[in-house]
């Protein structure tokens, strides 16, 4: 039975293993935009902002203010704006070809946008906006000077001073303001692609928007540099209410 000449028994071939199908990463998009927006009507909006004419007979133009952290990109949302319109690059708000933790704007400034037209007997928008110095660390414009802003008390050319809030003997002071003066719109610029923001900018700004809040003044917020921030929104900036880093963005703007 189990003599020196017997075989040993023959063992079967194994069977290879098969390689395991790697579980796909998440999709960076959802399947159902969360906010409907109707894209292509170009046209008609560039048609009702040429249109626009502000409800109250004694304002002229509606104010618009934009403030926020340093560097996200204001100045360079009205020089879009004014590119949108007329139809060609244009630049009524200078800006810094650097980027820096240090405001390029320092002036309260006022940015009309031109219509376009023959001759010298050009007409603007009957808008137009505010850019301010940014919200800093320790430093750039102090949330009182936004608030006064707001109220119409800042005269057009004012120096920001990190240092003192602009009092009511100052020369740059207005003391009092028309209703064209004071801010008719809010605007948050916030960048989609820059790192958390400081609890005191934070702070900052929850006292301008609870200001806003008081004086009845309406306001919304902007992302900037979308295209940027996520592969999906560079591929198509349609996807920009797909994407779900965009959508946390927004979330922490809120």
């Amino acid at each position: 039975m189990g003599g020196e000449n017997s075989k040993p028994a023959e063992q079967e071939p194994r069977q290879p293993s098969r390689p395991r199908t790697p579980t796909p990463p998440p999709s960076p998009t959802l399947k159902d935009p969360w906010r409907e927006i109707a894209w292509g009507n170009n046209a008609r909006d560039l048609q009702y902002m040429k249109d626009y004419e502000p409800g109250n007979d004694d304002i002229k133009h509606l104010r618009i203010l934009l403030y926020g952290p340093v560097g996200v990109g204001k100045s360079s949302f009205i020089n879009s704006v004014s590119n949108v319109l007329r139809g060609r690059m244009t630049t009524p708000a200078l800006t810094s070809a650097m980027t820096s933790d240090q405001s390029f704007t320092t002036r309260y400034a006022t940015h009309k946008i031109k219509k376009e037209g023959r001759g010298k007997s050009k007409s603007y928008y009957p808008f137009v906006f505010n850019d301010i110095m940014g919200l800093e660390k320790g430093d750039g414009v102090r949330p009182d000077d936004i608030i006064l802003a707001l109220k119409g008390h800042v005269k057009e050319g004012y120096k920001f001073n990190p240092v003192s809030t602009l009092s009511d003997d100052d020369p740059w002071y207005n003391p009092l303001p028309s209703p064209e003066d004071k801010v008719h719109v809010l605007v948050c610029v916030l960048s989609a692609n820059t790192a958390e923001i400081t609890d005191s900018v934070l702070q900052k700004m929850a006292e301008i928007r609870e200001a806003a809040s008081y004086l009845g003044i309406p306001q919304m917020a902007i992302g900037t540099n979308i295209d940027s921030a996520c592969p999906e929104t560079e591929k198509d900036l349609k996807n920009v209410y797909k994407s779900k880093h965009i959508k946390q963005k927004t979330l922490l703007m809120n």
